[in-house]
């Protein structure tokens, strides 16, 4: 609708002025404990297992969204929901676990800030959607700030692999958001998170089976995998799409600037994982060209 042929909106409620800043500053901590959490759980239980837990627990929270709205999710949509549930839930999730066993918190969150940059890579290499000057210059930035951080090591041991799959987890999440956007438009963004946390806990059901651990978990780590799976991802998912309906997805995403900021706190609060000079350095480069990727022209 054009803004000129609406009245100016009056100034919003005191109870909703406050509401939008104090629920994106919710989430991003919600989602920066989530690198902490999978770093404390994830040496326990191993990977898989910690993601079928994450998935399953998420899933739950988020059911309430898919019933719901279950007569617009025919049979024949469910094999897209499980292709899609296992490019933006299932491998990724694995991904950043495998990575938790391997780097600080603060790896992993400044790895996961590239998905707004590769949501736009891939719109332009698969989507023909234009990328611009300025998204062109961002990418490369934040290329530069992967090799920065994949060149780093903490307590002499090199975190390399750790941030290839932390990025590669990026970019999965990238094709993911493209085919959300594209394959499953005009359905409900909660019941479509439901399904696909489904559909995701669904397939790695059997690896998480076969390598669950034989060892006792200790029960800091069975905490933090519940937190990780009810809080962290049903839990955030509501406040996000909650937050997608009231203000957009494109300010809704402002929320990637704080989750690495807020992750590195946690890690350091907690766990007493320093913050190094090649994360400092590669998270504001990635954070810079996220910030430049998104600004409108002028």
């Amino acid at each position: 609708m054009s803004s000129t042929t609406l009245a100016r909106p009056a100034t919003p409620p005191l109870a909703v002025s406050w509401q939008t800043p104090l629920e994106l500053g919710v989430l991003g901590a919600i989602w920066g404990a989530s690198f902490m959490f999978m770093r404390i759980a994830a040496k326990d239980f191993g990977a898989m297992p910690l993601v079928e837990m994450r998935l399953a627990l998420g899933a739950l929270v988020l059911m309430p969204f898919l019933w719901k709205a279950r007569a617009s999710f025919p049979l024949k949509l469910w094999p897209k929901l499980a292709l899609i549930g296992a490019i933006n839930s299932a491998v990724p999730f694995a991904l950043f676990a495998w990575a938790a066993q391997r780097a600080p918190a603060g790896v992993g969150a400044i790895c996961n800030s590239m998905a707004v940059l590769f949501t736009a890579l891939v719109a332009f290499l698969f989507y023909g959607e234009r990328i611009g000057a300025r998204r062109a210059v961002a990418l490369l930035a934040g290329f530069v700030g992967v090799v920065v951080l994949a060149s780093g090591k903490t307590a002499g041991a090199s975190i390399g692999w750790a941030v290839g799959a932390g990025t590669s987890a990026a970019f999965l999440y990238g094709i993911g958001g493209n085919l959300v956007k594209r394959k499953l438009t005009g359905l409900p963004p909660g019941a479509v998170a439901a399904a696909t946390l489904v559909c995701s806990a669904v397939l790695i059901l059997p690896f998480a089976i076969a390598s669950w651990p034989e060892h006792s978990i200790p029960m800091r780590s069975w905490l933090s995998a519940g937190g990780l799976g009810v809080l962290c991802t049903g839990v955030a998912y509501a406040i996000f799409y909650r937050l997608i309906m009231r203000i957009g997805a494109a300010r809704a995403s402002t929320v990637t600037y704080i989750v690495p900021l807020t992750a590195v706190t946690w890690a350091w609060l907690l766990l007493d994982e320093p913050l190094t000079v090649p994360m400092l350095i590669a998270g504001t480069m990635i954070l810079g060209s996220v910030a430049l990727s998104q600004k409108q022209p002028a």
